[in-house]
């Protein structure tokens, strides 16, 4: 019986990363992040599906905002560092460092990376936007 327990635990163990992969901002409430000037971890039981990864949200009011008009709330340059595409070496920015320019979210691959973003944001934005379009 031991073995058996052992056994499944293992296979849950392993399904986690997989599942984890489909999160959306690593489980950060997209709307949060404006409202509450912050990362606010969503709730695992107040989620939608969006562009084939699970959204999370922090209250259903949340998630209906959200659902009403999702481009609104998703990071820009699907998530992608500004400061990293300005460089010419995209990254993945992480959820816990952001910024909201002109009402549009970024995430950052660093807190240093934030801070450049804050300090030059239209300079950092334009090298941006014209990398992205170069892809």
């Amino acid at each position: 019986m031991r073995h058996l327990v052992f056994s499944f635990a293992l296979t849950m163990l392993s399904s986690l990363p997989v599942q984890a992969q489909d999160w959306a901002l690593g489980g950060f409430d997209p709307v949060g992040y404006a409202d509450a000037g912050r990362a606010v971890p969503g709730r695992s039981d107040i989620a939608t599906m969006w562009q084939g990864k699970l959204w999370h949200f922090a209250s259903e009011e949340n998630r209906a905002r959200f659902e009403s008009d999702p481009r609104s709330f998703a990071p820009d340059f699907d998530g992608i560092c500004p400061v990293s595409l300005s460089e010419g070496q995209p990254q993945r920015g992480d959820p816990r460092y952001f910024a909201i320019i002109k009402g549009h979210l970024y995430l950052l691959r660093s807190g240093a990376a934030e801070r450049k973003l804050r300090q030059n944001s239209e300079t950092v934005l334009k090298h941006a936007r014209t990398a992205w379009r170069d892809d």
